[in-house]
Formats: C-alpha cells, structure tokens, sequence
C-alpha cells in the first residue's frame, strides 16, 4: 500500500524520469476492478491528458500527485505505479496506461483497492483525505515538531483512541498508515491497542521521536521492503514487523513475533517489547 516513505519514492522517481515527457495516448479502465475508483468517466481520461507534458509529481501524505500542463492526477492506497521503457513489457492488465511521445509509458495497476483520479486544473477536485492531508504538516517537515504532536494527541477525541487508531486513522498524520506504524510503535516499544490517555509525557516524547525518526529512515532508504517502486524494485528499509514476520524471534529479545486481527486490519507485535 502506498504510505508516506513509498509516496515520497515513487514522486521523486516520477521528477527524476518522466518530467517533460509528452503523453501521446492513454488507455483507461481497461481491465475492470470493483474497487478501483476513478472521478471522472473513463472516456475523459484521454480527453484530460493527451497532449499534456508532465511537469512535476509530489507526495501529498500518502498521495502521489502528479502535475501535467493542464491536468492533474493522483493516486493513492494499492496503486501500483509502473515506468516503462521502450523495450517494456508493460502489464497485461491495468486500470490506467499513458504512454509518452518517446515510447516511454506509465501504468497504473489496483492490487485490492485504491483511486486513479484526474481533473482539470481550471476546475476543482474534493476528496476529504486528500484536503486534510494538504491541511496538515508532513512528519518530515520541521511543522511537524513535538509541540504540534503533543497538542494532536491531546485532543479529547483522541486521548480516547488506542494508539492504533490515534495515530493511523484519519489522516491525522498524513501518510501514515499501518504498514508503517507497526515498526513506529515496536521501536517505540507501546503495543497498538494501548490507550493514547495512559502515555506519559516521557512516553509521549519517545513516541514522538519514533514517528519522527522510523518515518525518515524509511524515506530516506526508498520506502519498506514489503513494498516496491517506480521499477518494480522493493524498497530499502528492512520492515521488521509484518506478515513475513509472523512467528519469528524478535529482533530485539528473541520472543516469538505475534499477529493478531485488530480495528479493521493486522497488528504484528512482540509481547514482550511492546506490553500492553
């Protein structure tokens, strides 16, 4: 799943190799998916974006967002963005393809679900994820200091919250979801379920340095090896608590890696590292 280290990746591969490519034609909605949502019908994907030059991508929280002459496009969750030289091959099956005036292309694959959508830069989009996530400080930006976290966890909303749902839910740090938080809160040393109310200030002050810190090595080395980029590569960071994880030794202090079904998903944890 697209999170933060991979959107950061996956826009500063797109600025680095396709900026100034011209996209010749597009390919719409071509293998049909339940679960992948487009904006606009299929039909006007190639009406928005051929003969447009791409200018630029960023990351947006967990969005990658692509600027092109007069449209923009964005992307987030299981999308799987692909570049394609000339000498491809290119997927069988996507949901979107553009394919640039050099012999380059782009696709765009839904693994379970995600959003392929487009718009017109003289017309306006509105997506709540998306809006909050522009509205808030990215945890890679200096914004996004100790003071700004302690005042985010105090709320009373979610001192209520298990630290689970407080810190990868609603956007309320814009691209961290719980693929990454499961390595935040074991170098942390909390368990997810534990309550945001019980933290105390020194807990509180590690935990924040966690999210600083993990979300920055995981940038910084290409995204987390359970996910891949712009060329099918994996990243670089070594997740230490995920599905291949379940069963191991903790690398910490050898107890065996659990994994349990938790608010809609899986947590991986140490009992003993992380108590509850």
């Amino acid at each position: 799943m697209i999170e933060l280290p991979e959107a950061n990746t996956l826009a500063r591969q797109i600025n680095q190799h396709l900026a100034g490519k011209t996209v010749r034609s597009v390919v719409a909605g071509q293998s049909p998916h339940k679960f992948a949502w487009f904006n606009i019908d299929h039909a006007s994907y190639p009406v928005f974006l051929v003969g447009n030059t791409l200018l630029s991508a960023r990351n947006v929280g967990m969005f990658v967002e692509i600027t092109l002459s007069d449209s923009f496009l964005l992307f987030h969750d299981g999308v799987n963005l692909r570049f394609h030289p000339e000498a491809g091959p290119i997927p069988a099956r996507h949901q979107l393809l553009l394919n640039f005036s050099d012999g380059t292309s782009l696709s765009a694959s839904v693994a379970m679900y995600g959003g392929l959508y487009c718009w017109r830069k003289s017309s306006t989009f509105e997506y709540t994820y998306y809006d909050t996530a522009l509205s808030k400080p990215s945890p890679l930006t200096d914004a996004f200091d100790e003071t700004y976290f302690r005042e985010m966890l105090a709320l009373e909303s979610v001192q209520k919250l298990p630290l689970k749902a407080a810190l990868a839910t609603e956007q309320r740090i814009p691209g961290l979801g719980n693929g990454s938080l499961q390595d935040i809160l074991w170098n942390a040393g909390f368990h997810p379920r534990r309550k945001t109310s019980t933290l105390t200030d020194d807990e509180t002050g590690k935990l924040f340095s966690s999210v600083k810190g993990t979300l920055e090595v995981m940038t910084a080395q290409g995204g987390k090896s359970t996910e891949k980029d712009l060329f099918g590569q994996p990243g670089g960071y070594q997740v230490q608590m995920s599905a291949g994880s379940k069963g191991k030794p903790c690398p910490q202090c050898g107890s065996e890696i659990l994994k349990e079904a938790y608010l809609g998903g899986s947590i991986y944890t140490c009992p003993t590292c992380q108590p509850i």
